[in-house]
């Protein structure tokens, strides 16, 4: 049960920061020195930016319930 909940954990991680990777740049940040901030600024906020959004959310979410399951599970 606890290798299941660790692959589950290591699984859902490597999600979340896939789907914070796929965001666009919106600032001077690293994303602009790659040019990922050019159109930035004209394109408005799409249903699959707005999507992606809430998914992103979603699965932070679960991450976050997903650490605090395992904590209280492997602390006592």
């Amino acid at each position: 049960m606890n290798i299941a909940l660790g692959i589950v954990y290591v699984v859902i991680g490597l999600v979340t920061v896939t789907l914070v990777l796929l965001h666009s740049g919106r600032g001077g940040g690293l994303s602009d020195m790659f040019g990922g901030g050019l159109g930035a600024a004209a394109a408005g906020s799409t249903s699959i930016e707005r999507n992606l959004d809430r998914l992103t959310v979603l699965m932070s979410l679960i991450f976050a319930f997903m650490t605090l399951i395992l904590a209280f599970r492997f602390s006592g």
